[in-house]
């Protein structure tokens, strides 16, 4: 089954915005929204979308999203939650940046900051900050990942063991109802989780789209997490939770 113009704008939509709305998509197509419904459930059936009520989310499961489509996805909110989280970071701090594409919008955000030492695995990351002079630039060694420039595996791991982070900020490929953290990569799972270890203060930076995605394997509970940066809250449920847990949510609309 091949796509119509209409579905390829929808599905660019949907990679944009990690989600899309029947109402929305039928206002903007000026098409009923049976005609929506019809598109998306197409869309489900050729693998590309996920119904849920009211619309349609990317499709996840147990492989992640493209690299470039990632980095396309919710670009503004990224953004956003980037510099709030940036602001968070005061100069002379020492900090680790893992993998993902929100952990490569605050390092952009990083760029006027002074006597900084950052440590990532994330090749990108150190790429983006060698326009800051005033930044000491560590790379973990591992296996270089070549789909979007991460460093995993146990020499990864055995360099962050020898740090002690003022700060770490991280990614996730998911977060569900429960407050786990998921990703897709069981090696890089386990740096993730020796980064929170080696680290003074916790930072997740995760905007709403990975509220509706799903992934394999369970880095930490958001109870680990000191602060959480998204920019619209979770479900009322986990909101509740992080009180409890006494996580900060910071929102960044």
């Amino acid at each position: 089954m091949s796509l119509s113009f209409r579905q390829s704008d929808i599905l660019d939509i949907a990679k944009q915005d990690g989600r899309v709305m029947v109402e929305e998509l039928a206002v903007r197509f000026g098409v009923t929204v049976q005609t929506i419904r019809r598109d998306l459930s197409e869309l489900s059936e050729m693998g590309k979308l996920d119904r849920v009520h009211g619309g349609a989310v990317l499709r996840s499961g147990v492989s992640n999203i493209g690299y470039e489509d990632r980095r396309a996805l919710n670009e503004d909110a990224k953004t956003r939650i980037a510099r709030t989280c940036a602001d968070d970071i005061p100069d002379g701090a020492s900090v680790f940046m893992n993998i993902g594409t929100s952990t490569e919008a605050v390092a952009r955000q990083l760029l006027n900051h002074k006597d900084l030492m950052v440590v990532t695995n994330n090749m990108n990351v150190a790429n983006i900050l060698i326009e800051n002079t005033n930044c000491q630039i560590v790379v973990a060694g591992g296996v270089l990942r070549r789909s979007d420039g991460g460093l995993i595996g146990n020499l990864t791991i055995s360099t962050i063991e020898q740090f002690k982070f003022d700060y770490a900020i991280i990614g996730c490929s998911a977060l569900d109802a429960e407050g786990d953290l998921l990703d897709f990569d069981f090696q890089e799972v386990r740096v993730s989780q020796t980064i929170i270890a080696q680290a003074r203060q916790t930072f997740l930076v995760a905007d709403q789209s990975k509220f509706q995605r799903t992934a394999p394997a369970r880095i930490a509970s958001l109870s680990s997490i000191d602060v959480f940066y998204s920019d619209q809250p979770p479900p009322h449920d986990l909101t509740l939770k992080c009180a409890e847990w006494n996580t900060q949510l910071t929102l960044c609309p």
